[in-house]
């Protein structure tokens, strides 16, 4: 027998409804010129207009617009954060009307100018860092995503983080900072929760939140999985290679993590992602995207 979707609340993304058990694919587009994964190949507009195209072809849901490295690195102003993001989102809304746009910043101001120019989705990755970010998200309607990150700064490593119960400490903190975007107007069927591996944690939390994802995604909050050839994975697999090595632990953990219901998944692998999200698709109905062996 198929398997019963999770239950929970729907997730909707410019009139697109996500509901529990559907999982949609959130494409990652970085325009910095020290991203960790593609070292600035994006940073150039063209080419990063031509990896959404790509992007969208390969089954992309949305894409994830980010002007600074989540990790340490060179100090990044807003106005630099701005220039980076903001014209970009204006030129992919032009283009793409109906496409699913997140932009990823901790910053108010990027936010709102984000939004006013067709970003949908605040994907505030160091946790209301600057506080005037939901209210951001509220006036124009965008979806927010919560993050845990333990209390850490943009940017920061962690050092000997210690948690007593990083999942029960995880999951109570997600959910006050949606009472607290609740509280601000963010509409609650544009509302996620993300255990954001690796920011605050190391190894040994990262990969108990993911191993047990399904706590978050008990919650009934639309969980999105932002694991995408993580330090944690290579850690796990004892890998000191290229990034490109962490692919298989990184689909290995989204096919785990779709099945238990996440919603949203943010990748730099599109077209492998895509496959692994509708095989978990097609092993949940029962039903293929196409059918011919042994039919005719």
């Amino acid at each position: 027998m198929p398997a019963s979707p999770p239950t929970g609340r729907d997730l909707t993304l410019r009139g697109r409804t996500f509901a529990p058990g559907q999982t949609a694919l959130l494409a990652i587009i970085n325009r910095t010129p020290d991203s960790f994964y593609d070292q600035g190949m994006f940073l150039d507009d063209d080419v990063a207009l031509e990896a959404v195209e790509r992007a969208v072809a390969d089954g992309a849901d949305a894409v994830d617009i980010g002007g600074v490295k989540a990790g340490p690195g060179p100090e990044v102003s807003a106005a630099e954060e701005l220039a980076r993001v903001v014209p970009f989102v204006e030129a992919i809304r032009a283009a793409h009307p109906q496409l699913i746009i997140s932009v990823d910043t901790w910053r108010a101001d990027v936010a709102d100018a984000a939004c006013a120019v067709g970003a949908d989705l605040v994907n505030d990755a160091w946790a209301g860092h600057d506080p005037e970010v939901v209210a951001v998200a509220a006036s124009h309607g965008a979806a927010y995503i919560c993050a845990h990150t333990g209390g850490h700064p943009p940017r920061t490593d962690p050092h000997r983080v210690r948690y007593h119960d990083v999942v029960g400490q995880a999951v109570a903190d997600l959910l006050e900072q949606v009472e607290t975007a609740r509280a601000a107007g963010v509409r609650e069927d544009g509302l996620l929760i993300d255990a954001a591996q690796d920011f605050g944690k190391n190894t040994y939390h990262s990969l108990k939140l993911t191993g047990q994802v399904s706590a978050l995604v008990d919650t009934g909050w639309p969980v999105l999985l932002a694991v995408s050839n993580k330090k944690f994975i290579a850690e796990t697999l004892g890998l000191n290679g290229k990034k490109s090595d962490r692919v298989t632990g990184t689909l290995a953990t989204t096919a785990v993590a779709a099945w238990e219901g996440v919603r949203l998944v943010r990748a730099h692998d599109v077209t492998a992602t895509r496959q692994v999200l509708d095989m978990v698709a097609g092993l949940r109905s029962g039903v293929p995207a196409l059918a011919r062996r042994a039919l005719a």
